[in-house]
């Protein structure tokens, strides 16, 4: 089933409609669906260097108006529909992980978490769950999504094609690397 979808995804990125299915798998993907818009933002990219900017806006401000209805759905629909989503993807153990730190460290948790291949699904909903301001849960979600997708579509329009592979094998690492030089820039200011 999971090959059945990446197929269909792929041909929505080939499409001539590409940029209102990146938008509605950007949106999907922040609150319930399993394939990451990444699958679709890599080949438009490729396709088309020159509106690489364009495309990871489209897929920033999507993923976060995705990401308010997932927290929509930790905040009042918990019990019903947000519980169904973490035990499909069987993410129980990691909900109740973050459950206990958000309270304290939600927006710091978005920034971080936000940018790597973690289920941004499972961040919303517990942001949700935990009563995050919804205002910083926003602010958190458009820095997190934008730093991801625009440093990949960055990475593509800087290299092309030769960047793809290593893109899709060491997406985590690039973004962790990014991640931890984002923190230490905080760090050192707070500190300084």
């Amino acid at each position: 089933m999971l090959k059945r979808l990446y197929d269909w995804t792929m041909a929505k990125a080939a499409s001539k409609n590409s940029e209102s299915w990146l938008a509605a798998i950007s949106f999907a993907e922040s609150s319930f669906f399993p394939i990451p818009p990444d699958l679709l933002l890599v080949p438009m990219v490729l396709a088309n260097r020159a509106n690489a900017w364009r495309i990871a806006t489209i897929c920033t401000l999507a993923s976060v108006v995705g990401g308010i209805a997932g927290y929509m759905i930790g905040f009042f629909l918990y019990e019903t529909i947000g519980q169904w989503v973490i035990d499909l993807y069987h993410l129980e153990a990691r909900f109740e992980e973050l459950r206990h730190t958000f309270v304290e460290y939600g927006a710091e948790i978005l920034i971080i978490k936000g940018m790597t291949p973690i289920p941004y699904k499972l961040l919303t909903i517990t942001a949700g769950v935990a009563h995050l301001s919804l205002w910083v849960f926003i602010g958190a979600s458009i820095l997190s999504r934008a730093m991801r997708f625009f440093l990949v579509a960055a990475l593509l329009y800087w290299f092309g094609a030769p960047i793809r592979d290593f893109i899709e094998k060491r997406l985590t690492l690039v973004t962790s690397a990014f991640a931890v030089a984002l923190i230490g820039g905080f760090l050192a200011i707070k500190l300084l």
